[in-house]
């Protein structure tokens, strides 16, 4: 029997697992109320770069599984994906080389040479960068080629609502599941960035976590600025936001302030417990997996993430079928 799934969601984690389990043989329907470039994952600066997730164990290896399929996706002609450098920097003093930076080869800085005077200490680290704006789109067709598909403009109430003809639920509704089962441990971690034309002298990805936050990110065919970390639920640009954001962004680049193409905000799922992946029954006893609560590192668990969901159903459905 072929098993049919319902994924619930079209960011880059719902596209992700739909991909997989397309490629896989399995009749798969992605059903989300926004897609492509409406999306919270559209939003994102998309580099490899576990921010505001937990537990830590297990983002590291999910983060890690991610980082090699995105190599050899980088191999790949019009993925959106390519490898650059990442440079985090510290305000406070020296930074410290994060566990999950350490098997991906995550090395100190020289002080003398490469860190801004606004900063104290920093490490850097070569990993994947997925262009957002070719990146999901790239998803979407992989998803199509492989028979999958994609219908937007979906509520749902509640996860039963998706049609029975789906033996299988993929529940990928990042800060959506706040209301969709009922996740009181989700927040809605607000997350809003300028878009700047690109900029001939970013040629690495600059981070610092200290506040103010801030990020710059080369893209293809423009620059993301950042950003914001804040609890709210307010989807609306704050002009003040971006005029700080594009001024402090500037000043660590030392360059004159870019014209602002674009400022978009997105809510990163964060999740109190930690990331949520596990199986479980709806009302109808159909089985449903979740996979949300990825915080603000959405793309950089993506594939491990996935990968762990797809085990699960594996079993579920083996057992089904004997």
């Amino acid at each position: 029997m072929k098993h049919r799934v319902a994924i619930v969601g079209a960011g880059v984690s719902g596209l992700t697992c739909g991909v997989l389990f397309a490629e896989h043989g399995y009749g798969t329907a992605t059903f989300a109320e926004e897609t492509g470039q409406r999306t919270t994952s559209a939003t994102a600066a998309a580099i490899l770069y576990p921010y505001d997730a937990e537990p830590a164990d297990a983002v590291i290896a999910w983060a890690v599984e991610t980082y090699n399929v995105l190599v050899d996706l980088n191999r790949k002609p019009r993925t959106g994906v390519s490898i650059i450098e990442l440079r985090q920097f510290s305000r406070t003093g020296e930074a410290q080389i994060p566990n999950w930076a350490v098997p991906l080869g995550g090395r100190a800085l020289d002080a003398s040479s490469v860190i801004p005077t606004s900063f104290k200490g920093g490490f850097a680290i070569t990993v994947p960068l997925m262009d957002t704006t070719i990146y999901l789109n790239y998803l979407e067709e992989r998803l199509i080629k492989a028979g999958g598909s994609i219908t937007t403009n979906v509520h749902l109430e509640r996860l039963e609502d998706v049609s029975s003809e789906f033996d299988l639920v993929i529940n990928c509704s990042g800060i959506g599941a706040r209301n969709l089962v009922r996740d009181v441990d989700l927040e809605p971690h607000r997350g809003q960035v300028a878009i700047v034309p690109k900029i001939d002298s970013l040629s690495c990805a600059i981070v610092c976590d200290d506040p103010p936050l801030m990020y710059a990110i080369p893209r293809t065919n423009d620059s993301v600025f950042g950003g914001t970390n804040e609890l709210s639920e307010n989807r609306d640009v704050d002009p003040t936001v971006t005029s700080r954001i594009v001024a402090e962004c500037s000043r660590v680049l030392n360059i004159d302030n870019p014209k602002v193409l674009a400022a978009r905000v997105g809510l990163r799922p964060f999740r109190k417990s930690g990331v949520c992946i596990r199986a479980d029954r709806l009302s109808d006893g159909r089985t449903v997996i979740h996979n949300y609560g990825h915080g603000g590192a959405g793309f950089t668990l993506s594939w491990g993430c996935a990968e762990n969901v797809f085990q699960i159903a594996a079993r579920s459905t083996a057992a089904l079928g004997r």
